[in-house]
Parts: C-alpha cells; sequence; structure tokens
C-alpha cells in the first residue's frame, strides 16, 4: 500500500482506500482498478493524493484490455439469478394478467398470488426501476405490467423509507392492486389516443373509488392496500382526486405507491405513447412533484434508483454510447459519462441527457 499523487499514477492500480471528491461526494469505491479515464476523473475533481497497491500482472492486462463502454462478463450464477428474476416475474405477470379481468365475478385469489409474489420477492436484489424492462412487452399490456413493476418498486420504496418489514409485503401489495379499479373502466377510455372529455375523464377518475370496493372484503390485506388503490392519485397538497385529501390524510402507501405509479406510467410504452427515459423521467417527477409528491419519498427513490450505476452503458440524447464513472448526490439524474474517452458532464451539458440504459 501508498498514497501516491495524481500526477504519479499510472493506469493499472487498485484502491485500499475509498476516495471522496473535496465537496464529500463518493467518486470512486474502494477496490476500484484505476483505467486511464478514473485519472483523468481524478484530476478533474483536483484530488492530490490517493492509497493504492498494486495488482499483478495478468489481472491489471486483462482489465486494461477491456473495452471502456463493455461490462465485465457476469459469473453463472448472476445470470442464473437474473434469469430466475426474469421468470418468476413472469408469472406473476401472467397470473395477473388471467385473474383481474374476472375478479368482480371469480374474486381475487389472493394466496395464489401472494406466494408467487414472495417467489419473485426472493430475487428482488436482482431488480433496479431504472433499469429493468419486462422481456416480453405488449402495449395493450400496459396494465399488469405497471402493476408487477409497482409491486417491487413499492417494496423497495418501503425498505429503503425505514418502513418496519412487517409492512413490505404489505406495500407491495398495494403497488400491485392499486389500479385494479380499471378492470371496470370502459377499454376505449383507457386506450384512448387522444385527450379525454370531461366525462371520460370522471369515469376514469373512478377507478380510485372502484379499487376500493373490489378489495374491501379481500383477505390477507391491510386496509392500507385499500386505501391506496383508493388515494394513489390524491395530491400532498390537496390538488389530487378522489376526494382532494392533503398530506395527513393520505396513507403512507398511498404515497409510496403514487411516487412509483407516475416513474412507471411514464418509462412504460403504451398503447398511444412509447415511454420517456427513465433518466429524465426522474428529472421530471423532481422539478414538477414539489407540493404534490411526498418529498421524501421522491428524493429517497431518485437517490437509491441512481446510487450504484457506476459502469452502466447509456445512450445520450447526442446519440452517443457511453460509461457512467460518476453520480453527484446532488444531481443523481446528471451524472458524468465517459465516452471516446472524452468525459461529458451531464451536469454543466444541460442540452444533453440520458435516453437509454444500453447495458447495466
Amino acid at each position: 500500500m501508498a498514497i501516491i499523487p495524481i500526477m504519479d499514477l499510472k493506469p493499472g492500480v487498485k484502491l485500499v482506500k475509498s476516495v471522496y471528491t473535496p465537496m464529500g461526494s463518493l467518486l470512486f469505491h474502494k477496490g476500484k482498478v484505476l483505467l486511464q479515464r478514473d485519472l483523468d476523473i481524478l484530476k478533474a475533481f483536483m484530488v492530490e493524493t490517493v492509497e493504492v497497491g498494486k495488482l499483478g500482472d495478468k489481472m491489471v492486462q486483462s482489465r486494461e484490455n477491456t473495452s471502456s463502454i463493455e461490462p465485465l462478463a457476469q459469473d453463472s450464477s448472476s445470470l442464473v439469478k437474473q434469469s430466475s428474476f426474469a421468470e418468476e416475474y413472469d408469472k406473476l405477470f401472467n397470473m395477473i394478467k388471467s385473474s383481474l379481468p374476472s375478479v368482480e365475478a371469480a374474486g381475487i385469489p389472493i394466496y395464489e398470488i401472494r406466494n408467487q409474489l414472495e417467489r419473485l420477492i426472493q430475487y428482488i436484489k436482482d431488480y433496479n426501476p431504472i433499469s429493468f424492462l419486462p422481456r416480453i412487452l405488449n402495449d395493450y399490456e400496459y396494465m399488469y405490467h405497471n402493476a408487477v413493476l409497482c409491486a417491487l418498486s413499492s417494496y423497495k420504496l418501503a425498505e429503503w423509507s425505514g418502513l418496519p418489514k412487517k409492512d413490505w409485503m404489505q406495500v407491495a401489495f398495494a403497488g400491485l392492486f392499486h389500479d385494479i379499479g380499471n378492470v371496470k373502466v370502459d377499454p376505449s377510455i383507457l386506450f384512448k389516443p387522444s385527450q379525454l372529455t370531461l366525462e371520460e375523464i370522471r369515469e376514469m377518475r373512478d377507478h380510485t373509488k372502484i379499487g376500493y370496493q373490489l378489495l374491501k372484503n379481500v383477505a390477507g390485506i391491510n386496509e392500507g392496500v385499500r386505501l391506496a388503490a383508493l388515494q394513489h392519485h390524491e395530491k400532498v397538497d390537496g390538488t389530487g382526486y378522489p376526494r382532494g385529501q392533503e398530506s395527513n390524510e393520505i396513507h403512507i402507501y398511498s404515497k409510496i405507491v403514487g411516487v412509483v405509479d407516475i416513474f412507471h406510467a411514464m418509462t412504460l410504452n403504451k398503447a398511444y405513447r412509447k415511454g420517456q427515459s427513465p433518466y429524465l423521467v426522474l428529472e421530471q417527477i423532481l422539478s414538477e412533484s414539489f407540493g404534490k409528491l411526498d418529498p421524501k419519498l421522491v428524493q429517497t427513490f431518485i437517490r437509491k434508483v441512481t446510487e450504484f450505476n457506476n459502469g452502466v452503458i447509456v445512450r445520450l440524447s447526442n446519440d452517443k454510447i457511453g460509461e457512467i464513472v460518476f453520480s453527484n448526490h446532488n444531481e443523481p439524474t446528471r451524472p458524468m459519462v465517459s465516452s471516446e474517452n472524452v468525459i461529458i458532464n451531464l451536469e454543466k451539458q444541460r442540452n444533453l441527457f440520458i435516453v437509454e440504459i444500453v447495458k447495466e
């Protein structure tokens, strides 16, 4: 181990201590092997010294020969876990797709759904709301994908927000069933590509009250799950619907689902609109939700979904492909991206933004 001035560093050394910017933001984790672009980043942040240890020549060479926009190969166990997550996701999706349309006549097979949801939750560590997309995405199946994704994201946000563990599965149910009332909305309204009339808006908004009634006598869920179906469109300033309730009247489950529902509604493809960039959506949620959504939940969600994205390959709005090399916790949606040996600071280059995640 040695403390080395930045000017004397060479590519291929391994950090034995994490590196922080002069303002206290994490720049590189302990254990990272420094490549040439990393040295440029250290210089850009005016870091003076780092603590490093020399790696074996073979390992250094293999890392240096890796393309700057190609992630390191995953081991087989990681690939198996990701495959298992996708398979369990598809099973829950198909269960929801087959059961929700007939819920009024046949009821909800709550225990079967719970068992499958628990199997999916076993792989929750392999789920990142900002990068995961279903393998098969039919535009007209949006409602069912949104249900499963909101269940997973609500579970994570409940955990990230410090809710007791006993609530996490119930919050997942809240995300899964929040739009159940849409099964009684005319499909011509649900999938209408043009602007809704006032009458159609009133019918659409009724899905919240319908959802609460459909869940009223379902066993295995608590009142917070039912209230999430009723309140997920309420806003903390009282401008939402159906009752115009303010923050202290809105259940915490409803607030959590309200955040993740907006995120997935904007990023998923619909029959009449292509999904937007998740990074751009997070920016819009942050800027447009002031006074509308719970600010702590919004900030927690944005911080956590962007927290460990260094190394992720993205496409920028100028169509260039690059790798996220640093995320500023003050502006997590505008990281530094290395593209064609140039560091692009999206925090300063406001005309550019991340269009899509190409590969994790």
